[in-house]
């Protein structure tokens, strides 16, 4: 009896902690949602500020005679022509691409009457009808207001990543004050490379993979003679950062187009092989070897994590689910009472893993061993 009793509780007060845990978790949640104004542009400039600090390690470790003070000023300037140019491309492609999409209304009421007359609908629905029912114009106010709020939100985010930037060289004297232990401050140094690395190595992965989705998507749209093929490529290149989202847009949205823009069915059919032969070759081959460990997150996390994290952020959350988790992986794994929420995380039960490949840059300091 007397050895039954701290058993229960020590059940009783795991129970206890676990539950903790667990409300802690949803107040979190809940938190980030109803903040998501402020917090969401916040972590688009802390994965800003992180790219920056990755350009200018590679700087500084690859050009003659660069110190990392010159190097900052370059990798900034770089970031801001890759956006700049970005904006421009988008600004100088999107009207002619929506007068095309525009254009496409009679092919598609076309496919509309034929969709009907198979499934045996008398009155299919015309373009024209979806229009007047959708209120156009309602419509047209809500994109208005959501360029604005991306173009607020934009700013926001260079600014927060101008003061994160700024307030870098504090980093280490703030580390120095709040973990007086140096054994405690070397597991928090470990714990912000592990975090840095993996999602330096998870942004440099899907660029590298993105870049050769969108290339071999541009040499089959040119091929088979598909309008706006350079707006498409950048489409499909931008969403090859969000999760399976991104691939399923590249497999399916520029046959459909195809199939819009031509009246015959070789085209689409060659194109929707094309593109789903190059998705699938780089997510099944390509892509594995290049991640290795990196990310080490379970794949069904990965499908969760793209629906929690677009839920309370949208966009913004689906191209950062990836990272955002990996950070709290590491993050409630550094903890005794989260450590199991780390572990459900993780792909092979353990979150400590460390990447087995570097991203191929210098780090400023040696990684604690």
């Amino acid at each position: 009896m007397a050895d039954e009793a701290p058993s229960t509780a020590g059940s009783s007060s795991t129970a206890t902690r676990n539950a903790v845990v667990v409300l802690a978790v949803i107040a979190v949640g809940a938190t980030m949602y109803w903040l998501s104004d402020i917090l969401a542009p916040l972590a688009l400039a802390m994965f800003l500020a992180i790219t920056v600090d990755g350009f200018v390690r590679v700087l500084a470790h690859r050009l003659p005679g660069r110190s990392r003070r010159a190097a900052l000023p370059l990798a900034m300037l770089l970031v801001l022509a890759i956006f700049g140019s970005s904006a421009f491309f988008i600004a100088e492609n999107a009207t002619s691409f929506a007068n095309e999409v525009a254009g496409y209304a009679p092919k598609l009421n076309e496919l509309i009457a034929r969709a009907g007359a198979v499934f045996g609908v008398d009155a299919p629905v015309s373009m024209a009808t979806l229009a007047q029912q959708l209120d156009p114009a309602k419509y047209a106010g809500m994109a208005a207001r959501g360029v604005q709020n991306f173009t607020s939100t934009l700013g926001f985010v260079l600014i927060y990543a101008a003061f994160l930037i700024a307030s870098r060289r504090s980093f280490e004297r703030k580390m120095v004050a709040l973990f007086r232990n140096r054994g405690s401050r070397q597991d928090a140094v470990a714990a912000f490379l592990r975090i840095r690395d993996s999602v330096e190595r998870y942004l440099w992965v899907q660029t590298a993979t993105g870049l050769m989705v969108a290339g071999a998507a541009w040499v089959a749209m040119v091929a088979v003679g598909l309008n706006e093929a350079a707006f498409w490529t950048f489409l499909i290149f931008v969403a090859s950062y969000i999760p399976i989202i991104g691939g399923a847009i590249a497999m399916l949205v520029p046959p459909f187009f195809a199939l819009l823009q031509f009246d015959t069915l070789w085209q689409p059919i060659v194109l929707f092989i094309a593109l789903n032969a190059v998705t699938l070759i780089v997510g099944n081959i390509v892509y594995p070897r290049m991640q290795g460990r990196s990310m080490n997150m379970d794949p069904v996390v990965v499908l969760l994590s793209l629906a929690f994290w677009g839920s309370i952020w949208g966009l913004t959350g689906a191209f950062l689910s990836t990272p955002l988790t990996v950070m709290m992986m590491v993050i409630l794994a550094q903890f005794d009472g989260s450590r199991w929420i780390a572990v459900l995380l993780s792909e092979k039960g353990d979150p400590q893993q460390l990447k087995d490949a570097k991203p191929g840059v210098a780090p400023d300091e040696p990684e604690p061993r």
